[in-house]
């Protein structure tokens, strides 16, 4: 039986640090956070190999590590933020390793990933958790590509170090998440069945790559299972566009799902994607049409600056004036809010066009921007100022405000696009394209009913 030994716990400036980033992350940028298989996670203290798919940058190993808080959690990171010494301390005191990669760092610096493959096999013979994306990087859509073997030579080789007496476990994961660019949105992880490495400790001695790529091919098939995955890259768009729609609202709700509980609409969505491949491989010709069609309409409500939901009833005018009284009603409220809190949405746009060029940055852009930048400057400098000068009940009464500033500022910047969005809809000038658009929309959403219940 393997021996549960006790892991490394984080100092004290670190569990504040955490805390501090939990309340952004959790209270401010994510609206709602769900976990689904907590139970399959092994007591800490157990050798651990976490492994996941790879879609949203800093918020995939973020997320998990602010959940499973009874833990010391240990990543690998692109290697170049360890550039700076001061970085590199830090980085390495919170857990992260650096990772080289030949397309960035060069071929000779992959050498080095034998310091940190080493690192990492330590953190295991602790008793501690490991945290490795195969992929070897992000993905910019909701598919699952090849693993790398990387993440089990760590294993083994740690299985080794300790002479083959204590078991590591393999455990796949996976990341899901409403919207991967907007903040106030939702995300979910998934935990599967942990894998045990001891039955093939043996195997591995006398064919450690036959075995490693056995095990590998397990750990990816689990994972795969678990998030959405899209693998008709040809017509991703449209299938994204279609799960996202009124389609995949209606899908849901007739095959049984809960289309606003985000682990119910995963499953939904799931089920959706296969019936469409399946429609795919049946009627290639039929669905080629419905997705040459659905491009279309992508292209016109893009041009047109409207959303899908606005074609759910006929266009009234009515419907813009009430949004526009509202949004005249609530803007004291809104210049109000926006004063302390304006610098958080102002400041990722000033810098995201110059430095961002991959957009599955933005999201992890957001967050470090506010964890060390906006949230200083906004919340908690203005908190130790006012304690100073007026007092601790005005200190804390700005401080539990914040949030509420927050949410209100987002809600209302929501609302007035929705109102720009109504007013394109109900505009005169585009009546025809509208009712152009809503005819095109009937047909495709018929003909896919159609295909999907044959």
């Amino acid at each position: 039986m393997s021996q549960i030994r006790k892991p490394r716990e984080h100092n004290l400036f670190l569990k504040g640090f955490r805390a501090y980033i939990q309340f952004v992350n959790s209270s401010l940028y994510f609206h709602k956070e769900h976990v689904v298989g907590l139970e399959n996670v092994p007591v800490n203290g157990t050798p651990i190999v976490m492994v996941s798919n790879h879609q949203n940058c800093l918020n995939d190993p973020l997320c998990v590590c602010l959940k499973l808080t009874d833990r010391r959690m240990n990543f690998l990171a692109r290697a170049n933020v360890f550039k700076n010494p001061l970085f590199n301390k830090a980085l390495r005191a919170m857990g992260l390793l650096p990772a080289y990669r030949m397309g960035y760092e060069g071929l000779r610096s992959v050498t080095r990933n034998q310091e940190t493959f080493d690192d990492a096999g330590k953190a295991l013979t602790d008793g501690e958790t490991v945290m490795l994306y195969p992929e070897g990087g992000h993905q910019d859509k909701r598919w699952l590509g090849t693993f790398k073997l990387g993440y089990l030579r760590i294993a083994f080789a740690a299985a080794e170090k300790m002479e083959w007496k204590e078991d590591i476990m393999i455990l796949p994961s996976c990341n899901h998440y409403s919207n991967y660019f907007h903040a106030r949105t939702e995300m979910l992880m998934k935990f599967g069945k942990p894998i045990s490495l001891k039955p093939y400790y043996e195997r591995y001695q006398q064919a450690p790559r036959e075995t490693m790529m056995e095990i590998n091919k397990i750990v990816h098939t689990e994972i795969k299972e678990m998030m959405l995955h899209v693998d008709d890259l040809d017509h991703y768009d449209q299938i994204d566009f279609l799960r996202e729609c009124t389609y995949g609202k209606e899908f849901a709700r007739k095959r049984g799902f809960n289309f606003n509980y985000l682990p119910s609409r995963l499953l939904s969505d799931q089920t959706l994607v296969a019936e469409l491949a399946d429609a795919t491989k049946n009627h290639p010709e039929e669905m080629e049409s419905i997705y040459e069609d659905t491009a279309e309409l992508i292209e016109g409500y893009r041009k047109l600056n409207v959303r899908d939901w606005l074609f759910n009833r006929r266009p009234r005018l009515m419907r813009p004036a009430l949004r526009g009284l509202g949004l005249l009603l609530l803007l004291p409220f809104f210049l109000i809010s926006a004063i302390p809190t304006g610098l958080l949405f102002l400041m990722p746009k000033i810098f995201l066009k110059k430095l961002i060029k991959d957009q599955m940055f933005i999201s992890s852009f957001n967050v470090a921007v506010s964890v060390f930048v906006t949230i200083p400057i906004c919340l908690v400098i203005p908190v130790i100022l006012i304690w100073i000068f007026i007092g601790f009940w005005w200190a804390l009464g700005y401080f539990v405000a914040f949030p509420i500033m927050f949410i209100l500022v987002w809600n209302y910047m929501k609302m007035f696009r929705k109102f720009v969005g109504t007013c394109n809809y109900v505009r005169y000038r585009n009546r025809s394209e509208v009712n152009r658009l809503r005819v095109l929309r009937n047909n495709i959403f018929n003909r896919l009913n159609s295909m999907l219940n044959k």
